[in-house]
């Protein structure tokens, strides 16, 4: 069996790729996200979701859009100002409950990189 490599955002030469699409963030993440003021950024479509403590989830961006909170040179304004503000689905990409993201080999440069060497386009 063939060990999968783990993906080192660190080393991304273009970390704000997987920001292109915006996340879910719980209800009460982005209660205490606002309470920073920050002046860019806003959340979007309130679901009802059981799998978020608050039992409600909020997106960052319109539709598939960029999410929002994205600055025009690619920096994350939540961890600008308070890291540990920082969603955590936003903290945990490309992984999802301890496993990759069935989206991250669409949004993870190191992903594509390592498809394409590999000959899986």
């Amino acid at each position: 069996m063939k060990k999968k490599k783990k993906v080192e955002c660190g080393e991304c030469y273009s970390q704000h790729e997987c920001c292109r699409i915006g996340a879910w963030v719980d209800l009460e993440e982005a209660k205490k996200i606002l309470s920073l003021r920050i002046r860019k950024g806003d959340f979007f479509h309130l679901e009802k979701d059981d799998y978020f403590p608050s039992g409600y989830k909020v997106g960052t961006s319109p539709g598939d859009e960029s999410c929002t909170f994205l600055t025009k040179n690619g920096l994350c304004a939540i961890h600008k100002k308070d890291y540990s503000l920082k969603p955590t689905h936003c903290k945990e990409f490309p992984y999802e409950k301890n496993k990759l993201s069935p989206i991250a080999k669409y949004l993870c440069v190191a992903m594509k990189k390592s498809q394409k060497n590999n000959g899986n386009h």
